[in-house]
């Protein structure tokens, strides 16, 4: 089929990976529908790229998809991509497509790359069809696709996240409305939090459905718990906007949160995990937390400037990864016009 005449043939997009501070857990459907949820996090300078172009009919095939793997395949039901598959299915683009995706970070870290996948795969499909699109749109039809469609145990932050960029604190009312609220720190703060933060690299790569079904199941049981951690969420919001200068307040809210959130599940944590993230506190770190399901992935820290490199040595055995601020959310890098 030939593509319309005037619409883009190739597009692509980037889309930012986040960091979750406080309020994790509590995004999920079966907490905020009964109790309201709340998170504070932020999008950083790691991203997703999604490249999609109308492929030649010279191939002899439907879909050709590159990332970790290659796929070629005849039809939208063969392709084993569940993501792009289901993608594919709600926005109805005619193939022959090719579409590539590579990341700046590994997949499965807590970072929310599945659901940045999910946002700028859209926002590239939506494109390549002619339309205009908001970061709500975006961000409602990635947990369409990701919660519903696939019937991922999984909340709504990282599809918001990926959307809008910035540090935001975000709201799941008991009604299934996401409130957004971006925080704009005094005096350039949030570029001296990010001076004063450190992510290293567990080498944990691990599927979050497992951690994330056993939070669900035990959510009766660990409510008290989640409520808590939905008031961490107001008190971080709080500290940022008030005292983004006082590290140390800060660290022990994310100290805090991590210490409860180690409660919901038996494999968020691990005592591999555990063990270095007291080597970091007794090296200078004032706290901090897994990245999101928890079990691997990456290790955030807070650290002052002046105890970095004692951190670092506390934890020789993990790669240290410099990040810094995204303010953007998801957005076009590139189009070819037909």
């Amino acid at each position: 089929m030939n593509p319309i005449r005037g619409l883009p043939k190739a597009v692509t997009t980037i889309t930012p990976q986040r960091l979750s501070f406080a309020g994790g857990g509590t995004d999920l459907p079966g907490f905020y529908t009964r109790f309201g949820g709340a998170v504070v996090s932020t999008t950083i300078d790691k991203y997703i790229y999604v490249t999609v172009k109308r492929h030649s009919p010279l191939f002899n095939e439907a879909y050709r998809l590159s990332y970790s793997t290659t796929e070629h395949t005849q039809s939208l039901e063969e392709i084993q991509n569940d993501v792009a598959r289901e993608c594919l299915r709600l926005m109805d683009v005619a193939p022959p497509l090719f579409i590539a995706t590579a990341s700046d970070l590994p997949a499965q870290s807590g970072l929310g790359s599945s659901s940045a996948f999910a946002v700028g795969l859209l926002y590239a499909l939506h494109v390549l069809r002619g339309e205009n699109v908001s970061a709500g749109q975006l961000a409602e039809e990635a947990c369409h696709v990701e919660i519903a469609m696939l019937g991922r145990p999984i909340g709504k932050q990282d599809q918001y996240a990926a959307a809008f960029g910035g540090l935001n604190h975000i709201v799941f009312r008991q009604d299934g409305r996401v409130q957004l609220d971006p925080l704009w720190l005094p005096d350039n703060n949030i570029s001296k939090l990010f001076q004063n933060s450190m992510l290293f690299w567990t080498g944990v790569q691990r599927e979050a459905g497992d951690i994330l079904k056993e939070q669900i199941e035990s959510i009766d049981s660990t409510s008290d718990t989640l409520v808590s951690m939905q008031q961490m969420a107001t008190e971080c919001r709080d500290a940022l906007l008030q005292n983004s200068h006082d590290l140390q307040q800060f660290g022990a809210l994310l100290d805090a949160g991590w210490r409860a959130k180690r409660s919901l599940a038996s494999k968020i944590s691990s005592p591999e995990i555990d063990a270095s993230y007291e080597r970091a506190l007794r090296a200078g770190a004032l706290g901090g937390k897994i990245a999101g399901a928890g079990g691997g992935g990456f290790l955030y820290l807070v650290v002052p400037a002046a105890r970095r490199d004692a951190v670092r040595r506390a934890l020789q055995g993990m790669y240290h990864v410099e990040i810094g601020y995204e303010s953007r959310g998801a957005r076009i890098l590139s189009t070819v016009l037909d």
